[in-house]
């Protein structure tokens, strides 16, 4: 018998067939059953044959998309190691008391999210009883504990489970949302405002999910460089199903697929619904998600389905019910949760004759509890089941796909309705309606119509001192932060010595000096290893290839191929200890590396010192959310904007131009903010943000970040002067004053930070030798800093003290007006123009970059030296200390204007 010709190509046309007859004897059983028996069992056949091959190691593609049935079947699943009746008792507590919160807060108009914890309670609920584990031990060298980024808009279920516990108490239950009087708590996980308590914020949707992988990949991280042992530390992260539809979401499935990261877990609560209705209206998310996992290398595990449907399952053996389960779309499932038996009979059962002929067997109770209230992630021992097939799989990270009912517990008016997102409280009828349901102890005389109790069974009951004992169990309680402080020594003062004695004659960009300096205190024998080089895929652009060969790229497989430049010095190397974070061409990416080794101190007890060095324009206006959480999560290392600046970049356009980064960074309130113009300041800034951030605690804020920006533009590096350090600290020094043209000489001071020093000192030579002006020259080392001074002592004005701003003291009395200037838009230098006491104003490079010279690009913006002596003539002029027609002259002389 020959071969038949395919319809369709196939790429196995390419390979050699050793029995084209044996090949077409299977395709022929394939047919044959199919119409033997129907399309349904030939398919069983086949992926039944392809399930086989895969478990016997044949090199087979596997499946990215399975039945609409959970992955473990009940004869499946593990015994329950826990006390069932006991668990949902204090489930139900939880249930009450967060839905209490919420509806007492709303009286003040705070609100609050009810609906997705009544979905997700047994989801949070099974693994603080079996699988979280605790810090306690850290301080002594114990483990790290597991790290848990919980569902924004969960917060108040695990809020009302720390007061079943005894770490919450009634007044803060009651001042969930109402902060400013010190005794609140915050709306969604906030380390900063709850930082006993909360280790990630997550509420912005998309960063949780992204953080959590490169937190467990920097666990692994730590591990393979010998820094900490955290192999018995795994990451949760519990999502929404709506949440997956933001891009960082899914970023880096991929990442953690590819380097088997087994200890990570996603939880995917798919309730089918977002904010204003279904995710997938028209589709199905379970299985979208599924397919995405799967391709993306992850082991999926789907938990769909409650014990009733067991039974249906059972009758299903035409394969009907599966086909129905498969086309049924979301948005009718979410129907089919609010509809009485008879509609689910017509519209669900009705559609096949099969089916109609499973539902004569089953009882209306039967069919509303499956639809209604029967899916796996209400059942503790489907979740558990899933939670245990998780944390034993190896190789591959884990995505639970878990199937519930959005405000389920909460009653009809809540459950399954597109807007229960907005609805913030329960009547009196329905909390006793859910005390009913969850069987709990609460007379009819406690539940006052307008506001319902809180609910405790008391601090010595069965129920607390279970739940104590099984925290202790796992290591304490959970979530929890903890900071163990570690002061670390301070480097030696060579790397530092040799930027502040300058480079000579030699011109080294600000970009190289950080690199080299950086370089050398890696080498540092006390905290050299503590080091976190983190980079986008632009290391050689920023000089840093000399770092690959010495420090290694990490890489959890080594380097299991021959570089192509292994011959030359500074060739890519990778290893498995490998010390830098080479990230690719992901910003978003790097940026979740950044903050899980900036928070390394708390999350295991390890400081590490990243820098995140980055394209400057690509930095802030990419990932400003992310520096955001970075904060909040209070994150401490440096982050190094290179290339910086509109103008510095030849050649490479607007979208690579950067004008407004530092604007950006001074939104963020844990950013500190430099722009150095010389290397020895570089020098400074670093060694006070070693002191800061990781020196012996002096009471000072330690939980703040390092922002410098710094230029790929050569020029010879001064020698430091003398005395110069707290004004480069604080964000403003006289770095060169002006010279002495004779009392009656005009006088102005010009301010400048970054590169834009080189051009006020060409100004302040051509004002003093062709105009008979003197100027001073000022290196504002940090508009931001300036700022944040000036503020504190405005506020200090309000409680009576009389505080002057530096930058006032420090131009108090210097003759003349002040003009500053900078590579950034004006507004970044007008950040400080109200407390600037001689008369202000500011060149800068507002609008869009463009593609040119670095001198044609100056000119165009009106900041090179030129124009800096024109602005300073036409402000003189103002003054009256100049004739209007000298401003002229001289931008003709230019050919400005």
């Amino acid at each position: 018998m020959t071969n038949p010709v395919p319809s369709q190509p196939s790429e196995l046309d390419q390979l050699p067939d050793r029995d084209p007859q044996e090949t077409a004897e299977w395709r022929e059983s394939l047919d044959a059953v199919a119409r033997a028996a129907g399309p349904q069992r030939a398919s069983y056949l086949v992926r039944r044959t392809v399930e086989h091959a895969q478990r016997s190691g044949l090199p087979v593609p596997s499946l990215l998309e399975t039945d609409y049935v959970n992955t473990i079947p009940t004869g499946a699943e593990p015994a329950y190691p826990g006390d069932e009746a006991m668990e949902s008792r204090i489930t139900a507590w939880n249930r009450w008391n967060a839905a209490a919160m919420v509806t007492r807060g709303s009286r003040f108009g705070v609100g609050g999210h009810i609906a997705t914890f009544a979905s997700a309670a047994w989801l949070y609920e099974t693994g603080f009883q079996h699988f979280f584990r605790g810090k306690d031990g850290l301080a002594d060298g114990g483990g790290s504990g597991d790290q848990l980024y919980i569902q924004g808009h969960a917060s108040p279920g695990v809020y009302a489970r720390a007061f079943l516990d005894g770490r919450l108490t009634e007044a803060h239950l009651d001042n969930f949302r109402q902060e400013a009087g010190g005794r609140g708590i915050p709306s969604y996980p906030h380390p900063r405002r709850l930082p006993w308590m909360w280790e990630f914020p997550t509420v912005s949707m998309g960063l949780g999910p992204l953080s959590a992988v490169y937190q467990a990949r920097f666990n692994r991280y730590l591990e393979h460089r010998g820094i900490k042992d955290t192999s018995d530390s795994r990451v949760w992260a519990f999502l929404g199903d709506g949440e997956m539809d933001e891009p960082e979401s899914t970023a880096a499935l991929a990442l953690a697929g590819r380097e088997g990261l087994d200890n990570l877990t996603f939880v995917v609560n798919c309730n089918l619904q977002r904010l204003d209705g279904p995710v997938r209206a028209n589709f199905k998310i379970v299985q979208e998600l599924e397919a995405q996992f799967r391709a993306a290398g992850w082991n999926v595990v789907k938990s769909l389905w409650g014990s009733a449907w067991d039974e249906l399952l059972r009758l299903d053996t035409a394969g009907a019910l599966l086909r129905r389960l498969r086309e049924v779309p979301d948005a009718q499932f979410q129907t089919y949760a609010t509809r009485d038996a008879a509609y689910i009979r017509e519209h669900f059962f009705g559609a096949d004759p099969a089916l109609v002929e499973m539902a004569r067997l089953l009882s209306d109770d039967r069919i509303l509890e499956c639809f209604h209230t029967s899916r796996a992630g209400h059942e503790p021992r489907k979740v558990y089941a899933a939670y245990r097939a998780a944390v034993e799989h190896k190789g591959a990270p884990t995505v639970i796909l878990a199937q519930t009912v959005k405000g389920w517990t909460l009653g009809p008016g809540f459950e399954s309705r597109n807007a229960n997102h907005q609805m913030k409280k329960l009547s009196g009828k329905e909390f006793r309606a859910m005390r009913d349901l969850l069987e709990l102890p609460i007379p009819d005389s406690a539940l006052d119509e307008e506001l319902v109790p809180y609910a405790h069974p008391g601090a010595d009951s069965p129920e607390v001192r279970y739940l104590q004992e099984r925290r202790a169990a796992l290591g304490g309680p959970a979530p929890a932060r903890r900071v163990h402080p570690v002061a670390l020594p301070e480097p030696a003062e060579r790397p530092f010595a040799a930027l502040a004695k300058g480079s000579g004659s030699q011109e080294i960009a600000t970009t190289m000096a950080f690199v080299r300096l950086v370089k050398d205190l890696m080498r540092d024998k006390e905290t050299g290893h503590r080091w976190v080089p983190i980079v986008p895929d632009e290391a050689r652009t920023f000089g840093m290839e000399a770092l690959f060969p010495s420090a290694g790229i990490y890489s959890p497989l080594g380097q299991t191929y021959e570089p192509v430049d292994r011959d030359q010095l500074m060739y890519y190397k990778e290893a498995r200890n490998g010390q830098i974070l080479n990230e690719g061409i992901t910003e978003a990416g790097a940026m979740a590396d950044f903050t899980a080794a900036a928070t390394a101190y708390a999350t295991h007890g390890e400081p590490m010192i990243p820098f995140y060095i980055f394209y400057s324009m690509f930095g802030w206006q990419r990932t400003a959310d992310q520096f955001w959480a970075l904060a909040d999560q209070l994150g401490r290392g440096f982050v190094i904007g290179a290339t910086a600046g509109r103008t510095t970049l030849t050649g490479e356009g607007l979208q690579h131009a950067d004008g407004h980064s530092p604007l950006i960074a001074a939104t963020n309130p844990a950013a500190l903010s430099y722009d150095p113009a010389f290397a020895y300041e570089i020098g400074v800034i670093v060694r006070e943000g070693l002191r800061r951030m990781y020196g012996p605690d002096t009471g000072e804020d330690r939980d703040v970040f390092y922002y410098l920006t710094v230029y790929n533009e050569p020029k010879p590096q001064p020698a430091m002067p003398e005395g110069v350090e707290e004004g480069i600290v604080r964000g403003l020094y006289r770095f060169r004053e002006g010279e002495q043209l004779g009392s009656d000489a005009p006088r102005i001071q010009l301010l400048a930070s970054g590169t834009a020093i080189h051009w006020a000192l060409d100004a302040q030579r051509l004002l003093a030798r062709e105009w008979g002006v003197s100027a001073d020259v000022w290196s504002a080392t940090s508009w931001g800093e300036l700022r944040r001074d000036a503020l504190e002592c405005d506020e200090a004005l309000l409680r009576g003290e009389d505080r002057t701003p530096y930058v006032t003291r420090v131009l108090e009395g210097a003759p003349g007006p002040v003009l500053a200037v900078s590579d950034w838009m004006r507004q970044v230098p007008d950040q400080i123009s109200q407390w600037v006491p001689q008369d202000y104003s500011s060149l800068g490079t507002d609008g869009f970059g463009l593609s040119d010279t670095r001198e044609n690009a100056r000119r165009h913006f009106g900041v090179d030296a030129e124009s800096i002596v024109v602005a300073a003539l036409a402000q003189l002029a103002r003054r009256g200390e100049v004739k209007r027609e000298t401003v002229a002259r001289a931008a003709g002389e230019y050919g400005i204007g």
